[in-house]
Formats: C-alpha cells, structure tokens, sequence
C-alpha cells in the first residue's frame, strides 16, 4: 500500500491458532479485525471454542518451522513461556506397530506443553501485530456479497446486531463448527463436496503431577501405538511432559474398545494396551485433573478448492478438514498453508483479482497429504466408516511397513520417518532412491524388546520398585545414539516447511499416530 492506495481491510473469522497465523499473514497487506465467538484470554487459559484444548498436543517440527518464519523468533518465546522442545526421537520413548524406535541422535523435533500455553504465547504476539483488532463475543450471521464476490460479513457483537463489516478479504478459520458452506449456499455457491472417514475413535486425558526430578533430567515422551493390522479395536496410551512439572497423559481406542471418563478405569486401561509402560508410570502418580474425554475425532474434508468460490474469499485450518487428532496433523498443516499464502501475497498482493481462489488452492496440497496419511489408516479399524482404501494400495503398504519395521533398527531409516511424520517433507521422500536401498535391506534382527528408558529415567519414575515387570532388552547407550552408528545431531534435518505435497503414498499400517499420538 501507498499513500494514494484506499487502506484495505481483511477479516478473519476464529480466533483460533489457523486464525492467529492468518491474520499475521494478513497484516502485511491490510488493516485486520479477528472476530471471535468468545473472549480471547490474555494468558494460558482454556477457550470455550476449544473444547479439545484439554488432550495431549504436539506441535511437529514441520508446523514449528512454519510459525517460526510468519512470526520469527516463536520458539524461543514458546519456551521461555514453559514449553519444552523435545529432540526426535531422542527424547521419545515409543512403540510403533512394528516396534520400538530406538532413540538415535536428533532427526527431527516437537513443541511440548498444554495447547492453551502454545496458543496464548501465539495471540499475545499477533494480537500486538500493527493493525491488527480483535471483536470478541461476537459472531458472524453471513457473508456479505454475491456469487461472485464476498464484500464483508455481518456479525452479531455484544452491542449491536447484523453489524455490516466490509472486507477486502475474509478468511474463514472458525473450526470444526464452521458455517461457511451454508453461508456461500445463501450467496448462491452449489457444489462443494465433503467427504468423511470415522474410526469412531474416543480420546480421554488426565494431568497428573510428573516424579520429583523428572522435568529436570528431560524425561521423555511415552507413547504406545495401536497396530491396524491386527483387526481389533484400536488403543493408544501417552505420556507427554509439560509446563509447570506435569505430565499430560492421553488414552484412546475406537469402537470396541474406547476409554471412559471414570478416574478408577484411567491406568488399568493404559496398562492394557499392547505395552503397558504408560500405566505403570502414571501408578502412584498425582491426579490434577479429573478426566476429559472427546468423542467427534472423525476426519472430515471440504473440498473448496474444487468449487466456484466467489473472490475475497478462503477457509483454512479445521474450515477446511479436520484429522483424527492422533496424527496431530491439524496444526501444521494449518501453519505451512498459511505460509504458501504468505508467499502467493507477496508475489500478487492483496487486490490481485481471484486472490482468495488462489489462496484455498495453495493451501490444497498440505490438506491432501495429511488427508491421505490419516484416512489411509482410520479406515482399517472394526466398524470405520468413510472412503475405502485407493485401488493397489496394498503393494506401497507393504512398502512402508517394511520401511517402519527397518526404522526399528536402521537409523537412516529412522530419520526418513520422522521426516515424513513431522510434516518436513512429503510423503514422496520415503520413495528416495536412498531410502529404498535402505527398505530392501531392513530386518528388525536386534529390535529393542523393552522400552528405552534409561536406568536414570526409571528410577526417577519409580519403575525399578514396580512388581512384576519383566525386562526385556534395554539400550546399552545413552539418549542420542545408536548402538553402531554416529549420532546425527543436526537440529531441523530435512525439507524447509511448506515444501510441495503428495498424496502418495498411502499409508498403512503408517498413519501419523505410528510414531507419536494424541497430537493436533
């Protein structure tokens, strides 16, 4: 803009973390107000519209780069504020469908603590973003405009009523609950189609206080996975640190086998799983909460790409397509659409004709490689709904598990998962002709047959005192190498965020949640 160009104006409805990093995107270009439903807390508070905000959430180092580069300088706030960066997997302790991961030197990273710190720390630096407002308590009742154009919204605030905002732009990031089909209908826009696949998963979590000392000696994530081979319910158990010395522990299990929100039922239910590590570490442990529990996990697409969006217009984040939040896909692939958008401003600008179009359609690619990623696995649990599986899937499944069985043992294999996992690259990559020398030798001769804890780690747990416990083969090395091999201690290996997306391949038994769960 100039001083001879009209001041433009972007709105931005949900105050949501999809919203946050829009409205950042946004303010290069224009003036921006954030409409929200609720009020926005000034600290790590839960959000009424975040319902979920209660269970287990890693940012994966793919999103983590992504917010770095809209708003520089985040991780650091992120963990001055009590958030821990975890190096992958060398501060992961985890049980694959085929195996435990053997925690080699770092090959990718998350961002650990509550999802109300890790958003908070996110609007108090957007929220002080020149131009940019909030309206809070307020809802959007329509888009204002035609078929062809979207020239505002009209909102419902706490002192007026049908409030006509106009807008150069308005992107719509309210969530699961978003009402923007029904508001383009009302403008005449047809033909947007949704799809759905439903594990009928349940999730539930429980905070409780972590040992005296574990914080300290940066004790790991646990995580024990499901195998979707096996055709039985699938459940889940975590364990993840976070601020203020507390573990953050997540069940799940889809129909069958789902857990409930009875506190008696929480650790039986995490030792009943395929390893039970995580119940024998919550034993004894101090419940801070009561326990949450969230049924609709169902993945869910709006394919607004492939429609006549009218200009001035795009969603992005869960307006978009909500993931089975074990995978925790729904961050990053928030965070690196809205770095694409980034770009595509800056190359046209604000006022380029079609410019919303263009927008929802380079957020496209990072929704459709998770989409695959997750529904690819969803779909083999007892009782899933949905889409079936794509025509010869079966010959790239083989693939990728023989792929996760060699990343049991083979450290190259190791960091191409975690690379794909993370979101840092595309799926493509495990097709690498590096990488397929790698698959065609992998074995799991000398696979860890117990969890790599450290003898430090399970003492200050208290594992040593549990009964009846039979161990397995523990690691002979500390955290960070690998029996054999040289530590790669590179932080951030892999493809820049926002790299280009594949659909291929898909992926069972390999969905996201195979290395860490309960993520979103």
């Amino acid at each position: 803009m100039n001083q001879s160009t009209p001041p433009r104006h972007a709105v931005v409805i949900g105050g949501s973390l999809a919203g946050l990093l829009a409205a950042a995107v946004l303010a290069e270009h224009a003036t921006v107000t954030v409409i929200d439903a609720d009020p926005l807390p000034e600290g790590p508070a839960p959000r009424r519209g975040l319902p979920q905000a209660r269970h287990t959430h890693l940012l994966w180092s793919g999103g983590a780069r992504a917010i770095e580069r809209i708003l520089p300088g985040i991780t650091d706030d992120w963990t001055k504020a009590g958030a821990i960066r975890r190096s992958l997997p060398t501060d992961l302790v985890t049980m694959t469908a085929q195996g435990w991961i053997p925690r080699c030197g770092e090959k990718q990273f998350n961002i650990s603590c509550s999802r109300d710190l890790l958003d908070s720390v996110v609007r108090a630096r957007v929220t002080a973003l020149k131009g940019v407002t909030t309206l809070q308590r307020s809802r959007v009742r329509a888009l204002e405009g035609t078929a062809s154009r979207v020239t505002g919204v009209l909102v419902d605030t706490p002192e007026e009523e049908g409030r006509l905002l106009a807008a150069d732009l308005v992107v719509d990031a309210s969530g699961r609950g978003s009402r923007a089909r029904i508001w383009l209908q009302a403008l005449g826009v047809t033909g947007i189609r949704q799809a759905e696949v439903d594990s009928g998963l349940v999730y539930a979590t429980r905070i409780f206080e972590a040992p005296a000392g574990a914080h300290e000696m940066g004790f790991p994530i646990v995580n024990v996975q499901s195998d979707p081979r096996v055709p039985v319910p699938g459940q889940t158990a975590t364990i993840v640190p976070i601020e203020n010395g507390q573990w953050q522990a997540t069940l799940s299990g889809t129909r069958g086998g789902r857990p409930t929100d009875d506190p008696d039922a929480f650790i039986p239910f995490a030792k009943a799983v395929r390893d039970p590590i995580v119940g024998e570490l919550l034993e004894g442990r101090k419940p801070l909460t009561d326990v949450a529990v969230t049924k609709g996990t169902a993945n869910r697409r709006i394919y607004f790409e492939k429609a006549e969006l009218p200009d001035g217009f795009f969603a992005v984040g869960d307006s978009v397509a909500t993931f089975n939040p074990l995978y925790g896909q729904g961050m990053t692939v928030a965070a690196q659409g809205l770095l694409a958008v980034r770009t595509l401003l800056r190359a046209k600008g604000l006022e380029h004709p079609g410019i919303g179009r263009e927008a929802q359609r380079v957020i496209a690619p990072q929704v459709s490689t998770a989409w695959e990623l997750a529904t690819s696995q969803d779909i083999l649990y007892p009782g899933a709904t949905g889409m079936k599986p794509r025509a010869g899937a079966g010959l790239l499944n083989g693939y990728v598990s023989r792929l996760m069985t060699g990343a049991t043992t083979d450290e190259a294999l190791t960091a191409a998962l975690f690379k794909v996992l993370t979101m840092s690259t595309a799926p493509t990559h495990w097709l690498h002709p590096s990488v397929v020398w790698h698959v065609l030798r992998a074995s799991d001769q000398g696979a860890l047959k117990a969890p790599p804890l450290t003898s430090a780690e399970r003492a200050v747990a208290g594992l040593d005192r549990a009964p009846g416990r039979t161990p397995g083969r523990t690691p002979d090395t500390t955290p960070g190498t690998t029996p054999g091999t040289t530590p790669d201690a590179t932080p951030g290996t892999g493809t820049p965020a926002g790299a280009p997306a594949s659909t291929g391949p898909s992926a069972d038994p390999v969905g996201p949640a195979d290395a860490v769960g309960q993520a979103r």
